[in-house]
């Protein structure tokens, strides 16, 4: 076991690619993420668990058919299961997300990224 501190700025240095999450740590079935988002992804809903979307830079629009969240920096938002939405970033905008592993990204795992560790 190892006690080393996880440092989300490294973690997000490492990659470039947008809508495509890096599993950074894992605790009791969840995975957590870092992802860099930018522009609209896809309306979806993730029928058996909430998901967690947590702004560490930059401004996230989670779109819902009855209405928006917008968060900025240091902000979260948990989308309750079941309930369609659409994350868009005007900007670049760097998110820590938090989902039980194996959690489709898109709902689907036919149309999901795989998640990859860093």
């Amino acid at each position: 076991m190892t006690h080393t501190a996880i440092n989300m700025s490294e973690k997000l240095a490492a990659f470039s690619g947008l809508w495509s999450p890096k599993i950074v740590a894992a605790f009791n079935g969840h995975d957590v993420m870092v992802v860099k988002v930018q522009g609209e992804f896809n309306w979806h809903s993730h029928p058996d668990t909430d998901d967690l979307f947590f702004v560490l830079a930059g401004r996230l629009t989670i779109q819902m058919r009855d209405g928006d969240v917008v968060l900025g920096p240091g902000e979260m938002y948990v989308v309750p299961k079941g309930v369609e939405h659409c994350p868009r970033a005007d900007e670049e905008t760097h998110l820590i997300i938090i989902e039980p592993t194996g959690t489709p990204n898109t709902g689907d795992p036919e149309t999901a990224v795989i998640k990859t560790k860093i």
